[in-house]
């Protein structure tokens, strides 16, 4: 009841919004997408953080945002929010039947199978279907990789994926060493796919890694330039050795 409460509460507060607020009466599904596309990597940034607070406060952004679509897909006579959240109800009735149905499952990874069968006889024509096209493709190599698994195509062990990783290093030095630029960019793009590859094998994110990785960096730097400034120089004004000297104090700071 709590929970219908503070729901109704924020449907409530649409209401009002769309009708007495000049900004949120203007608002389309076209002018909200790209704010939408921050919220949610404004979510990602604050998990990728382990900031619970913030986490809260972007997972509230993100709601605000649902609610918005489902107000402008009702006044546009399209779906209101029962059709939404019952939607997504149903979804997971029908993907789950494992839980309410007779469909006997053991492991994780016979309930992905299961979930991509049901989303062929669905009318999906392809196994990789609902990737979207827009994702970064980071993001969209670690789903295509995935989904393929779950009907087999996959190594047996971190090892092969090893192996083919040293495969695709390897080819990429090839052409690096041949001077041929125009399949520089195929290999280096086959080499990134291997380690995406190779981080599913060790249950590694590898979009959550790099980013924090990023940060790291980030950090990282911006100490040396505290340093560098502290010391009346500027970055632009040392050696590389210098700077270098300050990124190993700037590590050994870390440990």
């Amino acid at each position: 009841m709590e929970n219908n409460s503070a729901f109704n509460r924020l449907l409530e507060i649409m209401d009002d919004l769309r009708e007495k607020c000049p900004w949120d009466r203007k608002q389309t599904i076209q002018t909200l997408r790209q704010q939408t596309i921050e919220e949610l990597y404004e979510l990602t940034d604050a998990i990728t953080d382990q900031d619970w607070k913030s986490i809260k406060e972007e997972l509230g952004d993100l709601l605000l945002h649902i609610v918005f679509y489902a107000k402008i897909g009702k006044e546009q006579q399209q779906f209101t929010m029962d059709d939404v959240i019952n939607g997504i109800c149903e979804k997971l009735i029908y993907r789950h039947p494992h839980i309410y149905g007779d469909v006997k499952v053991e492991t994780e990874e016979e309930v992905k199978q299961n979930w991509e069968k049901l989303k062929l006889k669905e009318g999906k024509t392809s196994v990789l279907s609902g990737v979207p096209v827009s994702l970064p493709a980071l993001v969209k190599a670690m789903r295509l990789q995935s989904k393929a698994q779950k009907v087999g195509f996959e190594w047996d062990d971190a090892e092969q994926v090893w192996d083919k990783l040293k495969e695709e290093m390897d080819e990429l030095h090839e052409v690096v060493q041949l001077g041929q630029p125009d399949r520089m960019e195929d290999e280096f793009g086959d080499v990134m796919f291997s380690l995406v590859n190779y981080s599913r094998f060790l249950k590694v994110d590898a979009e959550n890694a790099l980013e924090r990785t990023n940060k790291k960096f980030i950090r990282r730097f911006q100490q040396m330039e505290q340093m560098a400034t502290a010391q009346g120089k500027a970055l632009d004004e040392m050696s590389l050795t210098e700077m270098d000297a300050l990124w190993n104090e700037v590590k050994k700071s870390e440990k």
